[in-house]
């Protein structure tokens, strides 16, 4: 077998440069850097303008964006702490107000805590027409329902609550248990069994309303 050294005595040794071939490369880097200096300051007259007015948009982004997100977290900390003194003093007038001047699920907030506070039904019925979100929509139509529910026949009160017929709601095992009892009521059983059941056989139903559901069944 060969050895590593006699084979790496047939290996092609790297041909060294001679200073003239240094002298040359050096040379020619020197005027690689030379064009492209001078490129690029040719670039620069020409277009010194856009590249300046770009720098300029750039900067005008950055702050606007800077300034904005002060502004936001500053509204916020705002609304927070008029939410928390409009809390403390019992002031349902200027929950309302919050309501008005904020949006999503603030605005819903305040002005459903508004009506706990005064019992202003009209409050209830402008989240359940205008509510920003489905979680509040809902909620104010549960109350309504039960402080309209004994002037509705079973079949309206079903009716008025049928937009909770979707586990989107958060109120979907509370409303069908509402009607369940509903039908109770009017002693129209068979009509309450229907919606009991659809209770008892879920088992992703809280456990309190399917107990009752059960209890009712």
């Amino acid at each position: 077998m060969t050895s590593i050294l006699e084979r790496n005595k047939n290996l092609k040794q790297p041909v060294k440069k001679t200073r003239e071939e240094y002298a040359e490369d050096a040379l020619y880097r020197e005027v690689w850097e030379d064009v492209n200096n001078e490129k690029t300051q040719q670039f620069l007259k020409k277009y010194w303008r856009y590249i300046v007015g770009a720098a300029i948009g750039v900067m005008i982004i950055v702050c606007g964006i800077q300034i904005g997100t002060r502004m936001y977290y500053s509204s916020k900390m705002a609304t927070a702490r008029v939410h928390e003194t409009a809390l403390a003093t019992f002031d349902a007038g200027a929950l309302a107000n919050l309501s008005k001047n904020s949006g999503g699920a603030t605005s819903d907030l305040a002005l459903f805590q508004s009506y706990l506070m005064d019992k202003d039904v009209k409050k209830l019925e402008d989240l359940a027409n205008n509510a920003h979100t489905r979680d509040f929509k809902d909620l104010a139509i549960i109350h309504l329902a039960s402080i309209r529910g004994d002037k509705m026949s079973a079949d309206e009160f079903e009716k008025y609550l049928s937009g909770m017929d979707t586990k989107k709601s958060p109120f979907f095992y509370l409303s069908r248990l509402m009607i369940a009892e509903k039908y109770l009521a009017g002693n129209d059983k068979e009509k309450a069994d229907k919606f009991l059941d659809v209770i008892i056989n879920d088992e992703n139903a809280p456990d309190s309303i399917s107990a009752t559901a059960q209890m009712l069944k």
